[in-house]
């Protein structure tokens, strides 16, 4: 079974924003809307862009490099159903971050 990585202090993360920050080896974005905290791959599919960097609106990111849009909830593409990124499960605990990695 995976285990649950400790990222950041909840307290380090804007609401209604995304943060970068490298986990085991990869490149994992932290988005942050009210309570909830959602983690997807922080390499946007298309080029590598940093998508932790994008703008979030209604839980949708942009990639600032070319624009691709994917929800941070479910990590599916705004405009084909057949792109995605890998999202990862996250949680809030004791004021900390966690996510769980892959085997």
């Amino acid at each position: 079974m995976a285990e649950k990585t400790r990222v950041c202090s909840v307290d380090e993360l804007t609401d209604g924003a995304g943060k970068e920050f490298a986990v085991a080896g990869r490149v994992i974005a932290i988005f942050r809307i009210g309570d909830e905290v959602h983690a997807i791959d922080g390499l946007c599919p298309h080029a590598g862009g940093p998508i932790g960097t994008g703008t979030l609106r209604r839980g949708v990111v942009t990639c600032p490099w070319h624009g691709w849009q994917f929800d941070v909830r479910t990590g599916q593409h705004c405009l084909s159903s057949s792109i995605q990124t890998t999202v990862y499960d996250a949680s809030v605990e004791n004021g900390d971050v966690y996510i769980t990695l892959p085997e």
